[in-house]
């Protein structure tokens, strides 16, 4: 946690937000609580490390941290001045005597002819050709082989014995690129889903339409609710959509791209294929000889991009203007953290304007969901069917909501059954109940002939998404625990005795300093490498 914590103070220090006042970070107090999310701890309780992490913010408040973190009820000295003092000019990420005494033992274990340890079975090619030459090999063919990125599978799926060769992708270029242009963005498959939502949320300058924008922010928004930083900062898109295709793990990510019309490219042994990600997904499950090498999100603009070509790949095809609603939604046991969801879907619509009538008119639709009991992400292909093309109505979308509920049903010992088929319509019901023109919910003091359809014809420009907002008055709970504003917030109040005195007292553990900073895990592995190449001072 104390790692986590350090991280993200480092990575806000780096940014170009106003200095802040004397001994206080450029993070926010969001932040740095996000910082910590994922992270449980059964001995000290997580308020008080809350608040720690949140009292290193500039934008803290006192009143935000727990009364008896930092002082205790009725204290005269409750200001500003005790919190913890934060100098990013003393910070040292790593000292250089540990960075000589790993160069030493690194270069101990090289030159070392036999260290006792078994033939190295790790290989790290530097090209796909190499990749496959690897394979192919006469010591491959035999072989239990993995390949690796970040590995985070192996917290998912417990390997009970080893595979006898491991390759890591990460030396392969073609794997780790990231382009943008006016088509979409393409990311090779190692790239971090971390590194992934930094890009996602990157605003560019020609990409004016902002319907672009909200595609790809939506998706950045959904990605960090993924696991934990710092599993986000090792695992790669390709690795959780090959585990989606192949164990059917619940994934959040290819239920999201799913819905954005996303393709994906394999280099097989003989061939390259460009597939649909729905197409991805109902493939038989791939081996180890058949590599994901990008993944490819589309730029959706106002101008209705229909689907179209071999394997239902995205061909640009202009047709009537209509605005974008992109939405994506996931039910979890916990809000933030490692938390598979019982149920994750994603929405995107085209819609338009009848002027005549002021209905909405549905054009174009992708309804996708995933994580309820089901082999891999689907596209509710029944539902979009039936809506494309309809005028948004109560009887509409009553009928949408019946064809889903035969749609999603969980496989026969799904735990929750009956709650995820329920999730599932809910969602539904939430993303279109905007657009449906007798469920708007109007503001208890705005005009009494407002409505949805009105103020998307008054502001024919503005996202739909953002006017839909704006008269339901409602805001998902997803998206109140990423809003910058709103921090998880609690008292506690401990009562002291002097019955069970010292029991209560904060007491300093011995040696946190050395066990926080890292120092003493980097300590272990020297000797640890020491001991195996049978090095002696």
């Amino acid at each position: 946690m104390c790692m986590s914590l350090f991280s993200a103070l480092v990575n806000a220090d780096k940014t170009s937000r106003p200095e802040p006042p004397c001994g206080f970070s450029k993070i926010t107090k969001f932040e740095a609580e996000k910082a910590i999310a994922g992270n449980l701890c059964r001995c000290t309780g997580y308020r008080p490390i809350a608040d720690v992490c949140k009292s290193f913010a500039a934008d803290v408040d006192l009143e935000d941290l727990g009364l008896n973190t930092f002082w205790k009820k009725g204290a005269k000295d409750a200001n500003v001045g005790r919190l913890p003092c934060h100098d990013p000019g003393k910070i040292c990420t790593f000292p250089e005597f540990l960075k000589s005494e790993i160069k030493c033992s690194v270069d101990i274990l090289d030159n070392s002819k036999n260290t006792g340890l078994p033939e190295s079975q790790w290989y790290r090619p530097s090209s796909i050709r190499e990749l496959y030459e690897l394979l192919n090999s006469d010591s491959f063919s035999k072989s239990r082989v993995k390949l690796v990125v970040g590995n985070t599978g192996s917290g998912v799926y417990k390997e009970n014995d080893l595979y006898d060769k491991y390759i890591d992708l990460k030396g392969i270029p073609e794997l780790s690129v990231i382009r943008r242009d006016s088509k979409g963005i393409l990311f090779g498959a190692a790239v971090t889903i971390s590194r992934a939502i930094e890009v996602l949320k990157e605003r560019k300058e020609s990409e004016l339409d902002s319907n672009k924008r909200l595609v790809f922010s939506k998706i950045a928004d959904h990605m960090d609710q993924v696991a934990s930083p710092f599993i986000r900062n090792m695992a790669s898109l390709g690795g959780n959509l090959i585990m989606a295709q192949r164990s059917q793990f619940a994934s959040d990510v290819a239920t999201i791209l799913l819905a954005s019309g996303s393709t994906v490219c394999l280099q097989m042994a003989s061939e390259r294929l460009v597939l649909s990600l729905e197409s991805f997904l109902e493939r038989p499950p791939c081996d180890d000889r058949t590599i994901l090498v990008s993944i490819h999100i589309p730029s959706w603009s106002s101008a209705m991009e229909s689907s179209s070509g071999i394997d239902g790949c995205i061909a640009s095809e202009p047709t009537r203007e209509a605005n974008i609603l992109f939405r994506t939604y996931r039910a979890a046991p916990r809000p933030l953290g490692n938390a598979v969801a019982y149920l994750n879907s994603a929405f995107l619509a085209h819609v338009t304007l009848d002027k005549i009538s002021g209905d909405l008119i549905i054009l174009d639709l992708h309804l996708a969901f995933g994580a309820y009991g089901t082999e891999h992400a689907i596209r509710a292909r029944k539902v979009e069917k039936f809506l494309v093309g309809k005028v948004m109505a109560v009887s509409v979308l009553l009928e949408a909501l019946k064809l889903l509920k035969e749609t999603i049903i969980p496989k026969k010992g799904t735990p929750h059954s009956r709650y995820r088929s329920s999730l599932a319509v809910a969602f539904l019901f939430k993303f279109f109940q905007p657009l449906v023109k007798d469920l708007v919910v109007l503001e208890k003091n705005g005009p009494a002939d407002s409505s949805g359809v009105a103020a998307i014809a008054e502001y024919p420009n503005s996202d739909i998404n953002e006017c839909a907002d704006i008269l339901s008055h409602r805001v998902s709970h997803s998206e109140q625990l990423n809003n910058p504003n709103v921090i998880l917030s609690s008292k506690q109040l401990v009562e002291f005795s002097n019955d069970y005195h010292p029991v209560g007292e904060p007491i300093k553990k011995a040696g946190v300093e050395i066990q926080a900073s890292g120092i003493f895990c980097i300590t272990i592995l020297i000797y640890t490498v020491k001991v195996l190449v049978g090095y002696t001072p």
